[in-house]
């Protein structure tokens, strides 16, 4: 068995780790550092895509598949189409982000690549041991994307939801879709006692990307969120369809402090290391955003668990949380509520957590006072 050591490991190669990897390659302070990158996957598919919204052409835009300048939010009695500018909403698959940071990276004899099962951490306060299925791998600092479900789900001080789709991208016979306007949320579905919208991203006419998305506790059948894309492609009057391609989902959304698990030397990244956006799921550009903040800090050589900040916008996330999870199947009413009482790009600063405080108190007048002082009195006493 080998046992090798590196300046740097980042184990996971997901958008956190080969993000994190692309940022290490492009500063120069870190052009002597041995860097190596394990992943039990190939990373040569498209497993997933992501979604983010931004005012300029970013880091990635040549990667972007699809961008929309519109939104819609529907719920039974209220609908409203969003011009989103300045902002637009962006998708990148996830196949064409692996080969592009694959291409990238390989360009540097510097980054190292490994196939292999990651068995278990080891982590002391100089050096962390990434024990895998090739080997025993140590290094300094380590970066770990490998998110363990357990850690949320042994507790009971902070709710865990998920959110969790399966995801069409259907062709149809009609052309039904609206190319430059994507759904955000659609409520008019069912609700069967959960939080549950239709999510759509439209490519052309006839061809877009369904996903039947719920915020609840529990995941379903597979066949359950497929009936429910059956019967929105019919209410669409799509006609015939052919489906593509399938993906399928599980997100958690929890307001857990998984920053206590780092370490002087292994920092939790992406949704293991809590950058998952706990209200909403979304994890990207927040994860983009860690890691611009992450380099500077790594020049600094510091303990890696000194890294995360405590900031108000976590503490909104466990409210918003706290309400959702006892009130689950009024969450239609919550999201409403919201988009009813703020312009679209308010909502978008408070889900990039870039709001002012008066913005803050602004889209929090806009739910049911008693549910939301009810979950502040239980957290303060």
């Amino acid at each position: 068995m080998k046992r090798e050591n590196y300046d740097l490991i980042i184990c996971g190669g997901g958008a956190a780790g080969l993000l994190l990897a692309l940022q290490l390659q492009q500063d120069s302070f870190f052009n002597h550092h041995r860097v190596l990158i394990i992943d039990k996957d190939k990373k040569n598919t498209n497993d997933r895509t992501w979604c983010f919204w931004e005012k300029e052409p970013g880091a990635l835009e040549a990667l972007v598949y699809h961008s929309w300048d519109q939104a819609l939010f529907r719920s039974k009695g209220y609908e409203n189409t969003l011009p989103l500018a300045p902002y637009s909403y962006k998708m990148i698959r996830g196949v064409d982000f692996y080969a592009h940071a694959r291409q990238q990276l390989e360009q540097n004899d510097q980054f190292h690549w490994l196939t292999a099962h990651i068995d278990s951490l080891e982590s002391h306060n100089s050096h962390t041991l990434v024990h895998t299925s090739e080997g025993i791998f140590t290094a300094p600092r380590v970066f770990s994307s490998l998110y363990q479900p357990k850690r949320a789900a042994l507790q009971d001080r902070y709710p865990v939801l998920q959110q969790h789709f399966v995801g069409w991208i259907v062709e149809t016979e009609n052309h039904c879709f609206t190319p430059d306007q994507m759904t955000f949320m659609d409520f008019s579905v069912p609700q069967e006692g959960a939080t549950r919208f239709m999510y759509v991203l439209p490519f052309a006419t006839n061809k877009a990307l369904l996903e039947d998305t719920l915020f609840s506790a529990e995941l379903l059948a597979t066949q359950a969120y497929e009936k429910a894309i059956e019967r929105y492609l019919v209410g669409l009057n799509a006609g015939n369809y052919s489906i593509q391609e399938k993906e399928q989902g599980s997100i958690p959304m929890t307001a857990y402090p998984f920053q206590k698990h780092n370490t002087p030397s292994l920092l939790h990244i992406g949704t293991a290391g809590g950058w998952t956006k706990a209200s909403t799921g979304y994890t990207f550009q927040n994860t983009l955003e860690q890691i611009q903040k992450l380099i500077p800090f790594l020049k600094q050589n510091q303990p890696l668990h000194q890294f995360h900040r405590v900031t108000k916008f976590g503490f909104y996330d466990m409210l918003f949380l706290d309400v959702l999870a006892k009130y689950n199947g009024l969450g239609s009413q919550l999201f409403t509520l919201m988009f009813q009482n703020n312009p679209v790009q308010r909502i978008l600063r408070f889900l990039d957590n870039k709001t002012h405080f008066g913005e803050d108190l602004l889209i929090m007048r806009s739910f049911p006072k008693r549910w939301f002082l009810s979950a502040l009195w239980k957290r303060l006493f």
